[in-house]
């Protein structure tokens, strides 16, 4: 018998690595009892490998009832995604976070907003991925995600075949990719490898990316890099094909 693991998880699940955190300073009681009331209800289905080891693709047809459905990957404390929600009531919205007190911040946030048309996989983006349809998304968002600043550290990058190749899948052709990071590594790497997966940028001016779009919320993460000194970058694309 061979000493070399295995690709899989007993589950069926590959083997991925995860580099980011899954909980951060104590709970308080009302966010401990938004998981414990809220979080079931927002399921967005059966996305992890141990309740789903075949990948069966979700009913999104069920679940936001024939709506244009978008993606939010690490939505962070949830302020852009119930922003958009609420904004658009006639999109359904599933946003994907494995950071428990991230997902704790959102789940008050759409209490506080009455949103309805949200769907929240508490998890990584690439399991939610498998399962998202192929040619099922209109719209993903990622905002100021990990930068990964060391650069024996960038493979880490969502913007990264591994994770570019999947989210390219279940996006509908002509789907808008919004990009958002204070990072200029971080924005060379993006304009690099994003295109490669099937996107085209559509930036025709400076203010093309210097700029947020007209429908902007900024969150605590961009408050942040304004007072650290960073410049905001706004980096839109659209998925070919």
């Amino acid at each position: 018998m061979s000493d070399k693991p295995s690709d899989n998880h007993p589950s069926g699940a590959p083997w991925r690595n995860f580099y980011g955190r899954f909980s951060g300073k104590t709970l308080k009681d009302s966010q401990r009892r938004y998981l414990e009331e809220d979080l079931g209800a927002l399921s967005p289905g059966a996305v992890d490998w141990d309740e789903n080891p075949d990948r069966t693709p979700l009913d999104l047809q069920a679940l936001f009832g024939g709506r244009d459905v978008w993606l939010e990957v690490g939505f962070g404390g949830g302020e852009h995604l119930v922003h958009q929600a609420v904004s658009n009531p006639d999109v359904g919205i599933i946003g994907a976070e494995p950071f428990i007190n991230g997902v704790a911040m959102l789940l008050g946030k759409i209490r506080k907003a009455g949103a309805d048309n949200i769907a929240v996989h508490p998890g990584d983006a690439r399991d939610l991925m498998d399962v998202l349809p192929e040619a099922s998304i209109s719209r993903a968002f990622l905002l100021y995600p990990d930068p990964w600043p060391k650069k024996r550290h960038h493979r880490r990058r969502f913007v990264t075949p591994e994770h570019l190749e999947p989210l390219a899948r279940c996006l509908k052709p002509g789907a808008i990719f919004r990009v958002a990071t204070d990072i200029p590594d971080y924005v060379r790497q993006t304009l690099e490898e994003v295109p490669g997966a099937g996107f085209e940028w559509l930036a025709e001016r400076p203010a093309d990316w210097r700029e947020p779009w007209e429908d902007w919320i900024s969150t605590r993460y961009e408050q942040k890099a304004l007072r650290e000194g960073r410049t905001p970058h706004y980096l839109t694309f659209r998925r070919l094909g």
